[in-house]
């Protein structure tokens, strides 16, 4: 088994960093012709000069792109974490919501029961033997019945709406679930493009 060269080194980083465009090797090339060009007996030497000056421009790019990078990510970091906030609060509100729907309908339906008792009451009232006193007691229900009908329908309304309400929460829960999936799989896909765009010639 013979030595491992320099090629050797540099073909195995090349197959680590896929398509060689890494920090590491461009410093270790920097490194390497800064060796080279020290220990270089040739007047011409403003060229590799010029080339490694290049190669420290290079990296210094890749770095500042690599913090742009992070603090883009930084930031969506935190936006996340604002719509989280809001979404924990958005459910936090419907689930109040849901609790004072079910209590309108806790109360629509002793309403309901009332109203029943009443139409029984009513009817032993009709077979009762005095009859002012029977009229007299049904004009009070039926006075008592329009009441609970009004208050009814204005109860039946109440829920309408907030049903309504509760649909457009749900749908708009739902929406900003949707973007936050859809920002994800981006901020996942987009190192790929980066790293495509940096390997074009």
């Amino acid at each position: 088994m013979g030595a491992v060269t320099d090629d050797d080194v540099i073909r195995k980083r090349l197959l680590i960093d896929g398509d060689g465009a890494g920090d590491d090797r461009r410093i270790n090339l920097l490194v390497k012709s800064f060796v080279k060009w020290c220990h270089s007996d040739s007047e011409d030497g403003d060229v590799p000069y010029q080339q490694m000056l290049a190669t420290v421009s290079q990296c210094e790019f890749a770095m500042g792109k690599a913090l742009l990078v992070y603090n883009m990510n930084l930031r969506e970091t935190l936006n996340y974490e604002e719509l989280y906030a809001d979404i924990d609060s958005s459910i936090a509100a419907a689930r109040e919501k849901i609790s004072d729907c079910k209590r309108q309908i806790l109360q629509a339906k002793r309403i309901r029961k009332n109203r029943q008792e009443y139409d029984s009451l009513a009817k032993v009232i009709q077979n009762h033997p005095d009859r002012h006193e029977t009229l007299r007691q049904l004009e009070g229900l039926g006075e008592d019945l329009r009441r609970l009908t009004q208050t009814k329908s204005d109860t039946e309304d109440r829920l309408e709406l907030k049903r309504k309400q509760f649909h457009v929460l749900l749908s708009t829960i739902h929406e900003l679930q949707q973007t936050l999936e859809n920002d994800a799989k981006l901020a996942e896909e987009s190192p790929e493009v980066h790293m495509q765009t940096e390997s074009r010639p």
